[in-house]
């Protein structure tokens, strides 16, 4: 790989957007890589997302084409040729339909490899294109991206089976892990001279994923009050939700009963965080708690492990693959009974394993160069018999 042309996303201060392209350049530069970010215009200057779930709707618009008129651009000008690499971080990129039409019709030397990350969209019955009813239009994006890029990059081994039975067939990886930079956020908290030893945390246990459905709140609910149920209201334990931004669901019955627990001094609600709040928040906790139906791997964890928190999740899609099958820290999906079980010693005592999940998800990247550079073959899976990596334990 020559150079590397490197396609990030817009930064909101409440996503792990707004460290994203910095996490990566620091892992582009470790390894020698020479590359170039192409720039992309951002559409109000607020890094709030108020149309949307995941990332704001005319934002996300905006500053994809923005950037893939950068990108044309420097294809005019002979800067991209076929010794290079294109890197989307997301393969849902508003635009890059002028990819195909421009390399087929340039000379070889000119046909740059274009590998894009897959986030989730159509292939998972869980994600908010179903929500919203905008799977069918979705699915025919990803038919036309399949036809042209190099490769595509997934998160996990059960992301890969369900572009396999989604046909798929551009190359596909398992990059086993979401990009993440261990050392940047564990040094944001040596700047904020606020480490905390797990016991002189708070008996506290967090809910750090989006308040949409797809993330179950409901079942973070019913955890609570069974708690409450079982061990009364002095039971010491602080239940809350953090947001980066001001708390809302795509589920309105969710918003009445976190009201409700609210009011009952049952959960308390972190909302309009900035990212060093959020962390020092979780380096005063001892367990981020998920339950998510469609979370492939998380940013979460990785945080959350990075700062010294237990994590708790389920034993569910990608997360036995991210946390090496480890029992302690994987309950059986909608069990309540199996999660507070777990729970227990998890708010007692710092587990042995915390920061190898992050150790891991902070190689995340390195693979990804790997696979662009043309040494990622361990990581391809386009055998017969890919479902053997399933049930291997990554580290």
């Amino acid at each position: 790989m020559r150079k590397l042309f490197y396609m990030g996303l817009e930064p909101y201060e409440a996503r792990y957007t707004l460290q994203l392209q910095n996490w990566s350049t620091e892992a582009f530069e470790a390894r020698g890589v020479d590359y170039v970010v192409v720039p992309g215009d951002l559409l109000t200057t607020d890094q709030s997302i108020v149309t949307g779930q995941v990332l704001d709707a005319h934002g996300r618009s905006y500053f994809g084409m923005s950037q893939m008129m950068s990108l044309v651009k420097m294809m005019k000008e002979g800067e991209v040729t076929s010794e290079d690499c294109i890197f989307f971080e997301d393969m849902f990129q508003p635009g890059i339909e002028s990819l195909p039409y421009i390399m087929d019709q340039v000379a070889e030397e000119h046909r740059p490899k274009v590998f894009v990350r897959c986030l989730a969209q159509s292939i998972d019955p869980d994600d908010f294109v179903h929500v919203w009813g905008m799977e069918k239009w979705m699915g025919l994006y990803e038919k036309m991206v399949n036809e042209f890029v190099t490769g595509v990059l997934a998160t996990n081994e059960e992301m890969v089976a369900h572009m396999k039975i989604a046909g798929w067939e551009a190359p596909l990886y398992n990059i086993s892990g979401l990009a993440f930079g261990k050392n940047e956020v564990q040094r944001r908290l040596l700047e904020l001279e606020e480490h905390k030893d797990f016991p002189d945390r708070k008996m506290r246990v967090a809910f750090t994923a989006r308040w949409d459905q797809e993330k179950q709140p409901d079942f973070y609910m019913d955890l609570i009050e069974e708690w409450y149920k079982r061990y009364g209201k002095d039971h010491g334990i602080e239940f809350c939700l953090l947001s980066g931004g001001e708390l809302r669901s795509n589920n309105d019955s969710y918003m009445k009963r976190t009201k409700k627990l609210q009011k009952q001094k049952k959960l308390v609600i972190h909302e309009n965080l900035s990212k060093n709040d959020y962390y020092r928040i979780l380096n005063d906790t001892r367990v981020v708690f998920n339950c998510a139906l469609q979370d492939w791997v998380s940013n979460t964890v990785s945080e959350g492990d990075a700062l010294g928190c237990n994590v708790l999740f389920p034993a569910y899609r990608s997360f036995p693959e991210t946390f090496a099958n480890d029992v302690d820290r994987l309950y059986i999906p909608w069990s309540l009974e199996d999660a507070i079980t777990k729970l227990h010693p998890l708010l007692v005592g710092p587990h042995a394993k915390i920061g190898k999940i992050s150790n891991w998800t902070n190689g995340t990247i390195d693979r990804c160069i790997d696979i662009m550079e043309g040494n990622g073959e361990e990581w391809l899976r386009m055998s017969p018999d890919y479902r053997k990596h399933t049930r291997e334990a990554k580290f």
